[in-house]
């Protein structure tokens, strides 16, 4: 069943609950993936709540007179049929429920009175303020059996001002393994309507951390996560969920939780479990999570250092999977093998210490959602925290001040004063405002959890509340500022928009009747790496479209992706475009739906090593989009009748690259052919000069968009460029007066290689290779004239002033490095590099050491003219070895070496 039904076997019958009468019941708090709430005042505190926890099933009340309210006996009895395993199983009720033992009598109910838990029962109805059983009553749920409880804590809490509520008062001992807790604080009174589905509540905030952030950070000052190793962002989306370490941008790297009985500390890259400069705190946070047993720690296999390190401290640990009598368990997130038994462990009072990043894990993994299937989130969504591919900036930060709870970000807070700041139709108020940029991707990731009652609950109420909001004109001529609340509604209309879909349309509720079909045929055999095929259709904005794949294409990896403009401009400071305007989706059936609130172009994405040879797919609800394949489009119906299609965006296809700019651009656009031509000799020179087949394993494609990511060109998969570069890429006249050196220098990028390529130095330097190749082979235009940083003075000027400087490598960059090359291609020619880039093609085993690298490219070029270039190489200050010295000495030196004067 699932839980929507298990809320409709607990109210049924039910229109409203009165709870007007002079009781002071206590708000409940939910948290995991199981607890939902049942009944809730008007001012969304929740009175009843229910739950499942192992095989057994828990049903909460916020004060144990609701157990004898004879107004509340129609829904004690619907509790109790929905709490029985079996009919005909014994309903033990604790003394004085004599009330609810009468009516349950009367309705065919074996009732029995009993002191507690008791062999036989079937279910247990008792008040929360005895923990004597509290470890077997846990035990008969997890096996299978109901229980019914009600009390409320914050009168215990007066008599107890100094102990930790959720996890010492009585009856939270007992349900919290369940993800729900009695909780201090007194609720509202009044009548409570009975909601049609489960109802929303927002995350309960009311939580004081400071007590634990002491624990976890004394005598800590600042938390050091500098050095190599690379960490992932945390999402934090649990009621009972707190930061631990926070970089200056707000982003999460280290995190807790309370869970039930128990705790969690996660870290997001294992290599911090043995980091010297964490030490402290690492200690801090075992203490913290054994509370005080001194119990065993157990210690996954594969976390060697991490044992060392208890071991020079003198911890007690065992390494081991989890295993009964541990009182703590350290483990990665890559697994999610133990996953059941760790929420049992935590639930139950075990504390988890586990740490991995997911930003690996999700290369090639564009059709997977990480915060579902990434195996350390099927643990950790559970506790209310996530592990996002998003990478976190190295370095050393400011531990938290643990006596200034608001002070510090924190998603679950900062959604709740969204929330009501929406609802109200304010304006996002202080402090969230400061914190909007951040609000707003996390809420994008929120949005993006796998489905539970406490989360599917928020993600719903807020994209009703999106929805109430008018979407912001946003265009160049009118940005809107990135820390805005308008930036906030661009960034999340379209996860507002695809939670639509999911939830009105179906297949057969398709309008079938109004969208003729197109069927496309795309090629879904790929040698290369994932590859975008055009179907040349069009999308409008907010319209949904249906596709039909043959059966063999289904579970083959095949992902629908409607827009083409894939840079994320989340981080920007100012947008002119929403943040993501692109949406995928995978195939996994034969019918698939698909819309996206921005429209777009329509394509097929193959993944590499598909065989799947040409499929047909029948799309419904697409328009045609220009669109020009060289040798198969005629010209003449491309002038009369394709370019001038009204979709706002057009695609130019050749073989080895596809131009993807605003159909406004190629409206006069009259001769396409000699266009493409044209690119197809750039991408022959481009092939000719790497060493590689004529015919690119994927087409390249350059997109042109209203704003990038990241300057005024990008290489990738798309290049991406500014609208204003479509005059350039389709002129060609301007293409041989002026050439193209931006497009061209963003497509050698793509044909560099980690091999020979010396990062930092030659990143922007090594590209400009074929830059000058085609513009001299193809265009006809010299370097000195294809741009002006190649003039000779600029040439000769900068050779030396580094060598003034000390020819030091740390100012051997973009055109300084560019020189080396240069002076080995005009000494040499250009076949020496084409026969070392299909060398190294075969090589395998290559060290990633620069050092090493620069040495063996010393050696293979040398090799390849058949001269001694190693004081040629030392005068540019490169770093080379005797061995180099040694392999090159009977070689003859360079006699017109550029270098010697």
């Amino acid at each position: 069943m699932t839980s929507n039904e298990d809320y409709q076997s607990l109210v049924r019958g039910l229109s409203e609950l009165d709870f007007s009468e002079d009781i002071n019941s206590c708000k409940l708090l939910l948290t995991g993936d199981c607890a939902f709430p049942v009944v809730i005042t008007q001012g969304k505190d929740v009175l009843i709540a229910a739950s499942r926890y192992g095989k057994g099933r828990v049903v909460v009340v916020a004060h144990e007179s609701y157990l004898t309210n004879y107004q509340l006996m129609g829904f004690l009895q619907n509790a109790i049929t929905w709490l029985n395993p079996s009919p005909g199983a014994v309903i033990g009720l604790k003394k004085g429920l004599d009330p609810l033992a009468k009516i349950l009598a009367a309705s065919g109910f074996k009732v029995q009175s009993t002191c507690g838990l008791e062999q036989g029962l079937g279910v247990l109805c008792i008040d929360g303020y005895e923990d004597k059983q509290a470890k077997e009553i846990v035990t008969f749920l997890r096996e299978g059996g109901g229980l019914l409880i009600g009390a409320q804590a914050w009168n215990w809490a007066t008599r107890h001002q100094n102990e930790d509520v959720l996890h010492n008062f009585p009856g939270n001992k007992i349900i919290s393994a369940s993800g729900i807790y009695f909780t201090d604080k007194a609720a509202e009174k009044g009548k409570c309507y009975i909601r049609k589905n489960i109802p929303w509540i927002p995350i309960y905030t009311d939580v004081n951390f400071s007590q634990d952030l002491n624990h976890l950070l004394r005598d800590v000052s600042h938390l050091d996560i500098s050095g190599q190793a690379v960490p992932s962002e945390l999402l934090l989306h649990g009621a009972l969920t707190f930061p631990i370490g926070l970089t200056d941008s707000n982003q999460c790297f280290m995190a807790a939780a309370n869970y039930g009985k128990g705790r969690i500390v996660v870290g997001t890259h294992e290599g911090y479990l043995a980091k010297p400069e964490l030490k402290t705190f690492i200690l801090n946070a075992i203490s913290w999570l054994d509370m005080g047993k001194k119990g065993m720690i157990g210690v996954k296999k594969n976390l060697d250092k991490f044992a060392k390190l208890l071991q020079k401290e003198n911890i007690t640990y065992k390494v081991a999977d989890l295993i009964p009598g541990l009182s703590v368990y350290c483990c990665n997130s890559y697994s999610d093998h133990e996953a059941q038994k760790i929420h049992e462990f935590v639930a139950e009072g075990g504390g988890l210490l586990i740490a991995g990043h997911a930003w690996y894990w999700s290369y090639g993994k564009s059709h997977q959602n990480v915060l579902s299937d990434y195996p350390g989130n099927k643990i950790l969504n559970r506790f209310g925290i996530s592990i996002l591919e998003k990478t976190v900036t190295q370095g050393i930060y400011n531990a938290i001040d643990s006596q200034a709870p608001g002070s510090f970000y924190h998603f679950p807070r900062a959604f709740c004063q969204l929330q009501r700041d929406l609802q109200n139709k304010v304006e996002i108020q202080p402090p969230v405002n400061g914190w909007l940029q951040k609000l707003r991707q996390d809420t994008s990731s929120f949005m993006k959890l796998p489905p539970s009652p406490l989360v599917s609950s928020l993600q719903q109420k807020f994209a009703c509340l999106v929805q109430g909001c008018a979407l912001p004109n946003v265009s160049k001529q009118c940005p809107v500022k990135g820390n805005s609340k308008e930036a906030l509604m661009l960034c999340l209309a379209q996860d507002v928009g695809c939670m639509g879909l999911a939830e009105s349309q179906k297949w057969e509720n398709f309008p079938f009747q109004y969208n003729p079909p197109i069927t496309v045929t795309i090629d879904g055999t790929n040698t290369g790496g994932a590859a975008w095929r055009s179907t040349g259709l069009y999308i409008n904005p907010g319209k949904t479209a249906a596709l039909h794949f043959p059966a063999c294409a289904v579970g083959k990896g095949l992902e629908v992706q409607v827009g083409c403009h894939t840079d994320n401009l989340g981080s920007a400071d100012k947008l002119c475009r929403a943040p993501v305007v692109v949406k995928r989706t995978c195939v996994p059936d034969e019918r698939i739906l698909i819309s996206c609130v921005w429209g777009g172009l329509l394509y097929i994405i193959v993944p590499a090593k598909c065989q799947l040879g040409m499929i047909s797919v029948t799309v419904y609800g697409a328009d045609l989009a220009p669109t020009y394949v060289k040798g198969h489009t005629g010209v003449q119906a491309w002038v009369q009748y394709i370019r001038n299609l009204p979709a706002p965006w057009a695609e130019l296809v050749t073989e080895n690259i596809i131009l993807t700019l605003p159909s406004s651009s190629i409206r006069s656009l009259d001769d396409p052919e000699a266009l493409l031509h044209q690119w197809d000799q750039f991408m022959e020179a481009i092939a000719g000069l790497a060493s590689t087949p004529k015919k690119f394993n994927r087409p390249e494609r350059i997109v042109a968009d209203v704003q990038i990511s990241a300057g005024w060109m990008h290489s990738g998969y798309p290049i991406m460029c500014h609208l204003e570069s479509a005059k350039e890429l389709t002129n060609i006249q301007h293409m041989k007066n002026s050439g193209l050196w931006g497009p061209i220098h963003e497509l050698g990028h793509n044909q560099q290689r980690g091999c020979w390529e010396f990062p930092p130095h030659t990143t922007e330097a090594t590209c400009n290779l074929w830059s000058v190749y085609v513009h001299e082979t193809v265009l006809g235009i010299p370097r000195d004239k294809a741009h002006t940083a190649l003039k000779p003075q600029s040439r000769e000027d900068r050779i030396k002033t580094y060598l003034k400087n000390g020819a030091n490598l740390g100012q051997w960059s973009v055109w300084t490095a560019l020189e080396t090359y240069l002076q080995l291609q005009e000494g040499f020619g250009w076949d020496p590099f084409k026969r070392l880039f299909a060398e190294y093609q075969t090589m395998s085993g290559l060290s990633n050491d620069k050092t090493e690298k620069m040495n063996l490219w010393a050696v293979k070029f040398s090799q390849a003219v058949n001269i001694n270039l190693v004081r040629f190489f030392k005068a540019w200050g490169w770093p080379i070895n005797d061995k180099t010295c040694s392999i090159l000495s009977s070689l003859p030196e360079w006699e017109n070496n550029p270098m010697k004067s």
